[in-house]
């Protein structure tokens, strides 16, 4: 087989760009580990920034996002029993969308097979080879039967734990991590959400997140242990401990059964260059940020936006600035988008080492915040989504 970008990954990143591809005459084939019904059904992030919603909704993507998603236009800081409101309409004049990352997938999935283009989803013992010259391959078996694409360019859309970035040369990449010494214990309820908008928490308990996805589902989380044994959380005992730490007077959350659980490791991580010699990295697969800020998919969207747009300049006017340029051009985002999450973490998460000193200090930076207008728009600012640059 033969076509122009190799695509490793049917995740936002690697769909998006395949997508916008697309839209530009540029040809590829997407290749997917896992099945449809997994790529589809899997829960993660849900909230999208202005800049992405625009830049699905130019896509041509957005139909069932703008009926479905529920715009918010704030979201609160809950701490010393009381909430402080961002609003990022006052604040920035924009606002983001909670629209659940799987839907997302589902109509970039709906959008590449009714185009008729070539999405190959349980492709087995994928690998890349040659990417350092001008005719990169990928290889895998499907339907039974091995395969080779060769490609002009390979996007490395595979997340975290892909194949695409250990195939990039040792010594090449320099690793930018941090672990953090938590974790978050969400779960996916059917009941009504307990507010309009999301609720930050910090209380002397840990961090709590109030979040849904529907009117009708509801998605919280809670501080926990990076080693936390699920099997000891009962669904009793995660209601009541969501109770404790999202106490304030006249607030009530709404319970329902809990239809999924599960624990979220905090990490921050991040590789340069996001690129070597054809392949380019996208996504989890270059970087990964504590969900705290909601940037996930925000990051890989922007991410994409650059290739697609470098990719088009390479193969219509055989211009390589662009692409050249991807890595430098991604990573001045993905550094500012890593120090917000970084600085949301750090303000709103209890750390078993503060001393009783630093954690008066981070409660002076939330009172800090919630009496600053500079400090809030600075929050909304990088909430609502950077510009893109593209």
């Amino acid at each position: 087989m033969r076509t122009q970008v190799g695509i490793v990954g049917a995740g936002p990143a690697g769909l998006l760009l395949a997508h916008l591809l697309h839209l530009r005459g540029i040809a590829s084939v997407v290749v997917e580990a896992r099945s449809r019904d997994y790529v589809e059904n899997r829960i993660r992030a849900g909230v999208l920034e202005h800049t992405t919603e625009d830049l699905l909704v130019g896509a041509g993507l957005g139909a069932r996002m703008q009926r479905e998603g529920l715009a918010h236009h704030g979201v609160h800081l809950r701490f010393a029993g009381r909430d402080h409101r961002i609003d990022f309409a006052a604040l920035t004049g924009r606002h983001v969308t909670v629209y659940s990352q799987h839907k997302v997938v589902q109509d970039l999935i709906a959008a590449r097979l009714a185009a008729g283009q070539p999405l190959l989803f349980e492709a087995a013992d994928v690998a890349v080879h040659d990417i350092s010259g001008d005719r990169p391959r990928l290889t895998f078996r499907h339907d039974g039967a091995a395969q080779e694409l060769t490609c002009d360019v390979i996007a490395g859309c595979d997340g975290f734990h892909g194949i695409c970035r250990p195939a990039i040369p040792s010594g090449v990449l320099e690793i930018f991590e941090r672990t953090y010494p938590f974790a978050w214990l969400g779960i996916l309820a059917e009941a009504r959400p307990a507010a309009d908008e999301l609720v930050y928490v910090n209380h002397p308990r840990g961090f709590a997140l109030l979040s849904m996805r529907s009117p009708e589902l509801v998605r919280l989380y809670l501080q926990c242990a990076p080693d936390e044994d699920l099997e000891a959380w009962s669904d009793d005992r995660i209601w009541a401990e969501l109770a404790a730490r999202s106490a304030r007077e006249g607030f009530a959350l709404n319970e329902g059964p809990i239809v999924q659980r599960g624990i979220t490791p905090m990490r921050s991580f991040v590789v340069a260059p996001m690129q070597y010699g054809r392949l380019f990295l996208a996504g989890d697969a270059a970087h990964i940020v504590p969900p705290t800020g909601a940037k996930g998919l925000n990051l890989a969207a922007a991410d994409v936006a650059v290739l697609a747009r470098a990719l088009e300049a390479f193969f219509r006017h055989g211009d390589t600035g662009r692409l050249a340029a991807y890595s430098a051009t991604c990573l001045d985002r993905v550094w500012k988008v890593q120090r917000f999450s970084w600085w949301m973490t750090s303000m709103l998460h209890r750390f078993e080492q503060h001393s009783r000193f630093e954690r008066r200090v981070q409660l002076a930076e939330l009172e800090y915040l919630a009496g600053s207008t500079a400090a809030s728009t600075a929050l909304a600012e990088n909430y609502v989504g950077l510009q893109l640059a593209v």
